[in-house]
């Protein structure tokens, strides 16, 4: 498996380095970063501190993706649609794990996967698309008689929210109550908390690398579904995992649910 990397520098990018060079679960061929980016020009290797690999940081997509099976992104969701460009040109299959992608975003790479097979989620963790599972499987049993509400907390760098994740899994238990409206937040007299709500709370503060927990709230009783990151290399390695699947694929859209069957 030839990958290459697209948000290379970044930490996420330096967890997918180490563990390739630590499994020896296929070679990087390329990494990618901003062009402002100050390790441009900068082997990937002594980025990651893992010695001298001889793939240099390039801002080049064109460079970055030569010779690539697949590309594995954890960048910024405002550089996703210069990616699905690149990826389109390339014919290079895209798994990205990228959060906050708007609807521009979203757009690109539904036309990326035009010509190639692309694999986007805002969590790179199996846990979490089985406590998606978990969830939609507890409130078709449950009715509509217990209040849902998710909470998420991330460290104090995190700059979307509430995070992808969280999003997810809020439309994990609307796929089950499809009558749930979104909602973010309380303040001020509100009123009474109506049946039709969903409420996604987000927390932010130290170096907590995720934790989710979807609330199930009854008369008498209470379900609470809770999943939490402990290592970054949990994400790396749910990426490696969906990379190695996605190659060979045909052109279209993939998601972590069809990897899980």
């Amino acid at each position: 498996m030839r990958i290459a990397l697209h948000g290379a520098t970044g930490r996420m990018g330096q967890a997918v380095v180490r563990l390739v060079h630590e499994k020896r679960e296929g070679r990087i061929v390329g990494a990618i970063a901003a062009p402002d980016a100050p390790e441009q020009g900068t082997d990937v290797g002594e980025v990651a501190g893992i010695g001298h690999l001889g793939v240099s940081v390039t801002a080049d997509h064109a460079v970055g993706l030569l010779g690539a099976d697949v590309v594995i992104d954890f960048s910024a969701a405002g550089a996703i649609e210069m990616l699905a460009r690149a990826v389109k040109r390339a014919r290079v299959a895209l798994v990205s794990g990228t959060t906050g992608i708007d609807s521009s975003g979203a757009a690109a790479l539904s036309d990326a996967a035009e010509v190639a097979p692309v694999l986007w989620a805002p969590n790179m963790s199996f846990g979490i698309e089985a406590m998606a599972r978990m969830a939609r499987m507890a409130i078709a049993a449950l009715g509509d008689d217990y209040d849902i509400e998710i909470v998420e907390t991330h460290h104090r760098q995190k700059i979307d929210a509430p995070s992808g994740t969280a999003l997810r899994l809020a439309e994990a238990v609307r796929e089950a109550r499809p009558d749930l409206a979104l909602r973010h937040g309380r303040e001020g007299t509100h009123g009474e908390r109506k049946k039709s709500e969903l409420m996604v709370v987000a927390l932010r503060g130290g170096d907590v690398i995720g934790d989710h927990t979807i609330h199930l709230l009854g008369p008498s009783e209470r379900i609470e579904i809770t999943h939490r990151a402990t290592q970054r290399d949990l994400f790396a390695r749910g990426a490696l995992r969906a990379a190695a699947w996605l190659i060979g694929k045909k052109p279209g859209r993939y998601s972590l649910s069809d990897l899980l069957g």
